[in-house]
């Protein structure tokens, strides 16, 4: 892995962690061909942006009592999530009524829609209020609450903001973890109490989410199963579960997770 620059070593090193949990210096000096006084200094300035906790020789994570730094998280898989966010943005048209919650790969879903027109996109997320504030036509309602950093999300009691004005046609949640049984969850509280109000003014439910969440620990349902409309993956996904949640009535939609081209590679249950 020579060569690297200073952007692509810290992506390096931040999926070094989320696959370890630690990195040394030493192995990382030898990875990316450079001193170790470079490692360091990459190191460091991923510390200040708390993305990681310097120790002896090395760092670790700073913990999984969270779902991650926006900014680590939205490097992460980041492939798979575009491609699938390429494939969600099939089911959108011009006109439509969206929520987005405050996921990355609804972010990356977001950068697929600029170009729509007469779009009204609901979502909890302040980089996808941001990003379609800045580049897009469409009109978007940031439902308020409490600002959320390490998600840079809103969150909170949402349910009056909602009811009674109309029906979302569709929603595009990412996750933390899912399963036939609980359906949608997310390991913070806050977060899933949000989503959940988000969803139920949902027509449709999607959910959105690179293959590497499928075996995932989490704690709090946000949707239920039968609630779901649809499963969009990548192809890293193991076929057991795909049959399995194909078995509960929820078709899945796998794509090839390239940066280039977006190919279904199956839809099960559809």
């Amino acid at each position: 892995m020579e060569g690297l620059d200073e952007y692509q070593r810290e992506q390096a090193i931040l999926l070094e962690l989320e696959s370890h949990g630690r990195v040394l210096v030493s192995d990382l000096s030898a990875r990316f061909g450079v001193s170790a006084v470079t490692v360091r200094k990459d190191l460091d300035a991923l510390e200040r942006r708390s993305l990681l906790r310097r120790i002896r020789g090395g760092a670790v994570t700073v913990g999984a009592v969270d779902e991650g730094a926006w900014s680590m998280r939205v490097r992460h898989s980041a492939d798979a999530k575009r491609a699938i966010a390429r494939a969600a943005a099939e089911l959108v048209r011009d006109g439509d009524t969206l929520a987005l919650d405050s996921s990355t790969t609804s972010h990356y879903l977001a950068e697929e829609l600029l170009d729509r027109r007469h779009l009204t996109v609901v979502t909890n997320g302040l980089r996808t209020a941001q990003l379609l504030m800045e580049r897009s036509t469409a009109m978007v309602v940031l439902p308020g609450g409490v600002l959320r950093r390490s998600s840079e999300s809103m969150v909170g009691p949402i349910g009056d903001l909602l009811t009674g004005r109309g029906r979302i046609r569709k929603g595009f949640f990412g996750l933390v973890g899912l399963s036939p049984e609980l359906g949608l969850l997310d390991v913070s509280v806050d977060e899933a109490h949000t989503k959940s109000l988000l969803a139920a003014a949902c027509d449709e439910v999607h959910a959105v989410f690179d293959s590497s969440k499928s075996d995932r620990f989490a704690l709090h349902s946000f949707v239920p199963t039968e609630r779901v409309t649809s499963l969009v993956t990548d192809e890293g996904i193991d076929a057991d579960f795909v049959a399995t949640w194909q078995a509960a009535g929820v078709p899945t939609r796998v794509v090839a997770a390239s940066a280039a081209n977006v190919r279904p590679l199956h839809e099960e249950g559809a």
